[in-house]
């Protein structure tokens, strides 16, 4: 009988043919899928729950988010923190580091239609100088912004600011349309809900507590970008709801939106990748701050009590699950050329706190208890970080109720009512000490009513002096000993307990590409992302 197997009659050099065409055409179509693909809508899963579309005021998770997808800033950032060209294609820096000149893009327009120019540069500038949490200290040192022709800002400063270049991004320093913001309120101008950029995404919708729409910029200066047709934000209060959602594919992306506790079961599923990924340019932190406005609170062997009866590395465990990096210091381990690792926690010692507790004055009573707080936290944290917190302090005689409250108000009772007496907070350590760190503990910044600020009303005379020596301290040894002396100074005077580097967990689709290209992670532009087929 005649061998009629097809592939052992044919001769080899076909063989070799049908071969390599099997190979090129499994290439080109591993190739044609890492292509940006035009087309489709991505089904966005943003937390916490946001009021406002545009970080001008803001520093809060949710604007920081959405913002960039409508509005720019000067520039962009790799992940060495390197700038890259956005509104701004080239700079240069003064030997005296008191000019930044500024050449702008050319040909870009706001999606209003009007021209982007220099104008818009200076007053975004000016404004954040004096309404961004951060932006107060970022260009604290700013003393004008010159607009020598429509497509040139240059910076003038009274003193050096060595961070500034890299504070230029869209979701820190965003430039917004002078045309419609000058001569406003500016903390109720109607787009901060309804915003007017440059960016790759035009704004169309957004129901507060439900959803926000964008669609495609035909009109973007970069173009074929962006890939996507549309950008659907939803928000979803529920963490069971929210993972529910990833997992059934109703939305296609999220960063910090799920339990931590799903975070392997969620690695298991087909359908989604789990990144975790830290994003340089943030710098996660989380923390619990003590209000010093708090009678009690002002004791500090009352604060020092609080710090032996929690145990940090549990919490780590039980909170995070392991998945964060504890430590003792505001100036966090990612930041490692300022990060003091000799400093430690508290000890954890149940003994200590209450001895220390008794000798306050503060015994217990015929039901056990010693005191009565007020213990809030930020919606961004999971409900655990407050129970745990709780529970350690109810070791030692402490009863702490947990007020629980949607984002705005949990803003307005820790910033402008200052209702608390410990807050659970998640202030990110950003790009640099002097923006992500000074805004909590320089007296200066001390503001009713200004979000993510100095929220214990921590006032420290020394402490002001490093931290203004280090914001203009060019020599970079220097300035290292001056935050070094900083963070000794503060655990010192236990303003805060210090948790660390909380886990930055993102979940996407698996057809969901290039999201996080810069060191902003999501918190980009998205006109890199594409929905592969």
């Amino acid at each position: 009988m005649a061998n009629t197997n097809p592939v052992t009659t044919w001769p080899v050099w076909r063989m070799v043919i049908a071969v390599g065409v099997a190979l090129g055409a499994l290439v080109a179509a591993q190739q044609a899928s890492a292509q940006p693909r035009a087309g489709g809508t991505l089904n966005w899963l943003v937390n916490p729950i946001t009021t406002g579309l545009v970080p001008l005021t803001t520093s809060a998770g949710g604007n920081t988010d959405i913002g960039p997808k409508v509005v720019e800033g000067l520039l962009t950032y790799d992940y060495e923190l390197k700038p890259k060209p956005l509104l701004a294609t080239a700079w240069t820096v003064s030997p005296d580091g008191l000019q930044y000149r500024f050449e702008l893009r050319r040909g870009v327009k706001w999606h209003d239609g009007r021209d982007f120019t220099s104008a818009d540069v200076a007053f975004s500038i000016l404004t954040l100088k004096q309404v961004h949490p951060r932006g107060r200290a970022t260009f604290a040192n700013v003393t004008e912004v010159r607009t020598p022709d429509a497509h040139t800002a240059v910076l003038v400063l009274g003193k050096p600011a060595p961070y500034l270049l890299t504070a230029l991004a869209s979701a820190e320093s965003p430039i917004v349309p002078k045309h419609l913001y000058e001569g406003t309120e500016i903390a109720s101008n109607k787009h901060n809900t309804a915003p007017v950029g440059t960016g790759p995404f035009v704004f169309k919708e957004f129901v507060q507590g439900s959803h926000a729409i964008f669609e495609r910029n035909p009109n973007y200066w970069d173009k074929p970008k962006p890939y996507l047709d549309r950008l659907v934000v939803r928000f979803i209060p529920d963490a069971v709801a929210r993972a529910a959602a990833l997992e059934s594919g109703a939305v296609d992306l999220g960063n910090a939106v799920i339990p931590l506790s799903d975070v392997e079961r969620f690695k298991k599923l087909p359908n989604l990748t789990v990144d975790s990924d830290q994003w340089p340019y943030w710098g996660n932190h989380q923390q619990a701050y003590f209000n010093f406005d708090s009678p009690v609170l002002k004791n500090i062997e009352v604060r020092r009590a609080i710090a032996h009866a929690i145990d940090v590395n549990a919490y780590n465990n039980v909170v995070w699950y392991g998945y964060g990096k504890v430590s003792a210091s505001p100036i966090g381990v990612a930041m490692s050329r300022y990060h003091d690792s000799s400093i430690k926690h508290q000890p954890y010692n149940l003994r200590q706190a209450e001895a220390l507790l008794d000798a306050a004055g503060h015994r217990r009573d015929a039901n056990g208890v010693r005191l009565k707080l007020r213990l809030l936290f930020n919606p961004f944290l999971e409900r655990r970080t407050a129970d745990f917190l709780r529970q350690s302090l109810a070791r030692v005689g402490i009863d702490a109720e947990i007020e629980s409250y949607d984002f705005a108000t949990y803003v307005r009772k820790v910033y402008t009512e200052r209702a608390f007496d410990i807050t659970a907070e998640s202030l990110l350590n950003t790009f640099d000490p002097t923006l992500g760190v000074q805004r909590v503990f320089w007296s200066k910044n001390f503001r009713i009513g200004l979000p993510f600020s100095n929220a214990p009303h921590y006032v420290n005379a020394e402490v002001d002096r490093l931290l203004e020596a280090a914001a203009i301290e060019p020599d970079e040894s220097r300035r290292r000993q001056q935050f070094v002396a900083f963070q000794q100074q503060v655990a010192a005077d236990i303003p805060s307990i210090e948790f660390g580097a909380n886990p930055n967990i993102t979940v996407a689709a698996k057809k969901v590409r290039n999201y996080a290209p810069t060191a902003e992670g999501v918190r980009g532009s998205f006109a890199d992302l594409y929905l592969a087929p």
